[in-house]
């Protein structure tokens, strides 16, 4: 039995209104326009943000002895690296020793080396013969505990240094043992090497002298000027004088910006404005995008970003590879009041596979409503302006935030002419030939580190899944 359907052709009558037509007709509902790239921005929500008048912000602080602790960069062409000379001048023994001929041959001399997981590079006790420059891979820093054990003090990675002190003293020993954690690069100097060249270029032996011979300046630990305090005495003996002396170059943040010309055709934003508001559409996308930008920068500007401005002393490396909570424990360990962690999403997810690994289930916390992550208590908040290298590594920051606490500060100057926002104004700039609106949006930022110890970053952070 075959059952034959109506067909509908051009010709078939309808009864009722098709809903193509009727949408002709119809006011729809509609939404704003959405936008994919809008994310939630927490490092500029929980940053106090300092006014600052003039545009520029200076940090006055302590003055400080501490020398050559920078990092050394390398050229690398293909498998072969090699030391950029006048980046020598970050050893302490070197700094301030600008002749670039004698520090491009002292540079020749370093030769490379490329080791296994497990090589040491220097034993505690024996002399210390040569220097190394790291360039690539991650190291351990072993010493003994008191009862003979062994204990891991730190980690050297990329950028680092390690055994200067033989550039001055004949007698040096290893301090502690030094043994690679992963395939690592390294380039050394030997104190036969080093010999040679002292030999060759008096320049370098007598800067090496001088530096030798200088008298160790007082100094606390953080490496300010020491200043003098008498404690338990009694009687009444002679109290030395003091004074608090202070940075005589301090470093100033002048004011960054993020700009764009928005244009907009006169007909759209005469006749298409029901029910939204072409202008104000076009607008609020475009602050959006310069919002994005801002904490973009905030994170990997070269002259401002967190990433760019921490401490060398405040990095330290992950030692497994992906972030354990010793290695949490570790960067929160290294300053007082930590306020916040800032991670990319995919570093949030790398710690939550170590904890449940652990059996430990850590606590969120509460912040303005929404339920964050957190490790002792302290947020740890996401980041995807954190970059992800090639290799599936990132960073995790600790900060201390606000100026009373001498913590991490975003500036921006409030007041500024045509303001939409708090430090961020819209122009007009008028209407062209062609009956195009157009205006100029923009946005003025920075972010200071007030001392260093505010932020720190763990570095070298695998985000990746480890294959079984």
């Amino acid at each position: 039995m075959t059952i034959e359907m109506p067909v509908q052709t051009d010709n078939h009558i309808r009864k009722s209104l098709s809903t193509t037509a009727a949408a002709q007709l119809a006011h729809s509902t509609k939404s704003e326009p959405q936008m994919q790239g809008i994310t939630s921005r927490w490092l500029t929500r929980m940053l106090p943000w300092t006014q600052v008048n003039g545009g520029i912000f200076r940090v006055n602080r302590r003055l400080t002895h501490t020398v050559g602790n920078g990092e050394v960069e390398f050229v690398i062409d293909g498998s072969q690296a090699r030391v950029i000379p006048l980046e020598l001048q970050e050893l302490p023994q070197l700094r301030g020793f600008d002749d670039e001929e004698i520090l491009r041959a002292l540079a020749h001399r370093f030769e490379q080396r490329d080791l296994d997981p497990g090589t040491v590079v220097a034993e505690f006790g024996n002399p210390m013969d040569h220097v190394l420059l790291i360039v690539h891979g991650k190291l351990a820093k072993i010493g003994a505990g008191e009862y003979g054990e062994q204990t891991k003090i730190g980690m050297l990675g990329g950028g680092d240094y390690f055994g200067d002190a033989m550039l001055t003293d004949a007698d040096a020993i290893w301090p502690m043992t030094v043994r690679t954690t992963t395939r690592t690069t390294i380039l050394t100097l030997s104190r036969q090497a080093l010999r040679e060249q002292m030999e060759l270029a008096p320049a370098l032996a007598e800067q090496l002298t001088r530096f030798a011979a200088a008298p160790l300046r007082a100094q606390n630990t953080k490496g300010e000027a020491d200043i003098e305090v008498a404690s338990g005495h009694s009687g009444e003996p002679l109290l030395e004088g003091t004074f608090v002396d202070y940075d005589a170059t301090p470093r100033q943040y002048e004011l960054s910006l993020a700009q764009s010309v928005l244009r907009v055709h006169t007909r759209v934003a005469d006749l298409f404005n029901d029910p939204h508001n072409q202008v104000e559409q076009q607008l609020r996308l475009t602050v959006e995008a310069l919002y994005e930008r801002r904490e973009y920068d905030l994170v990997n500007n070269a002259e401002f970003g967190l990433l760019n401005n921490c401490d060398l002393k405040q990095r330290i490396y992950s030692e497994s590879g992906p972030p354990t909570p010793d290695d949490m424990d570790d960067l929160l360990s290294m300053r007082r009041s930590t306020r916040l962690f800032l991670a990319h999403p995919k570093a949030i997810a790398a710690f939550g596979r170590e904890c449940n690994k652990r059996g430990l289930y850590p606590d969120p916390v509460d912040i303005d409503g929404h339920r964050v992550p957190a490790w002792r208590g302290v947020p740890i908040f996401p980041c995807s302006k954190i970059p992800v290298s090639d290799t599936a590594t990132t960073s995790i920051l600790a900060m201390r935030t606000g100026e009373k606490d001498q913590g991490v500060i975003a500036l921006h100057q409030t007041g500024i002419p045509d303001e939409f926002e708090p430090g961020l104004n819209v122009r007009f700039k008028g209407i062209d030939d062609q009956s195009i609106i157009s205006y100029l949006v923009s946005c003025y930022y920075s972010a200071a580190v007030l001392v260093p110890d505010a932020l720190g970053i763990l570095d070298n952070v695998l985000v990746a899944r480890q294959a079984d």
